[in-house]
């Protein structure tokens, strides 16, 4: 229960709350562990759970006729699954799928109904998380309407930069393994292009891939890719 708590006391989500608020919700916590590649839930399915990610990554994609596409990214500490939620009509938007081995912490339905009603922060907090999620949806709307396919993955890649970068030196390193299949399904593009992009930006020193792990060697420069537009 304290390994619990004090991993809830580093959330952001449960952080204004006292340790007896936290107590409480450790105690309705239910642990799930999956494999890569797993689905936690699928598009159309029962919304009655509500998810924070203890350890691995996950992403939320919908299937389109004759693609994926990737929506976010979330990793250790993010939560998801709330809106379905908070809806009177519990059916999900979107489905989830871990991108590696990955714990979870889930609160039922009538028990994060009931978390809401006992501290008011929390709905302040899921308000503010949904605004800043609403923001990263219209920039990327306006990003595939308006980009072209090399600054969509740039800017793309940058989003994970600001969410997974991870200093080391002088470079950054975005703290996820992604396929090039992947980055294309995160930035509206195909995998013949993220394939093309890459190399060019490896060739210009921009980046470096190592181990499917994408590392900014030349962080000005990468910032011109889309600054410049």
């Amino acid at each position: 229960m304290d390994r619990l708590v004090a991993f809830l006391q580093e959330v952001p989500f449960f952080s204004n709350l006292a340790y007896v608020e936290l107590e409480k919700v450790a105690s309705l916590l239910i642990t799930r562990k999956y494999e890569r590649g797993i689905n936690v839930f699928l598009e159309g399915g029962d919304g009655d759970e509500f998810y924070v990610i203890y350890s691995g990554n996950v992403k939320i994609y919908k299937e389109s006729v004759s693609r994926e596409i990737i929506l976010a990214i979330f990793g250790e500490g993010d939560f998801f699954g709330e809106m379905a939620v908070l809806e009177n009509e519990t059916t999900r938007s979107a489905s989830a799928m871990t991108l590696e081995e990955t714990t979870l912490y889930v609160l039922k339905r009538q028990d994060f109904l009931w978390l809401m009603n006992q501290t008011p922060q929390i709905p302040i907090k899921i308000m503010n998380t949904a605004m800043q999620r609403l923001r990263t949806a219209n920039e990327l709307i306006k990003d595939l309407t308006f980009r072209d396919a090399k600054t969509r993955i740039a800017k793309g890649l940058y989003r994970l930069v600001e969410k997974h970068g991870v200093q080391k030196q002088d470079n950054i390193l975005i703290d996820l393994k992604l396929t090039h299949q992947q980055i294309a399904d995160l930035t509206g593009t195909v995998r013949e292009t993220v394939t093309k992009v890459m190399q060019e930006l490896q060739t210009m020193g921009i980046l470096k891939i190592e181990k499917k792990r994408i590392t900014i060697t030349d962080h000005q420069q990468y910032l011109l890719l889309f600054d410049e537009e």
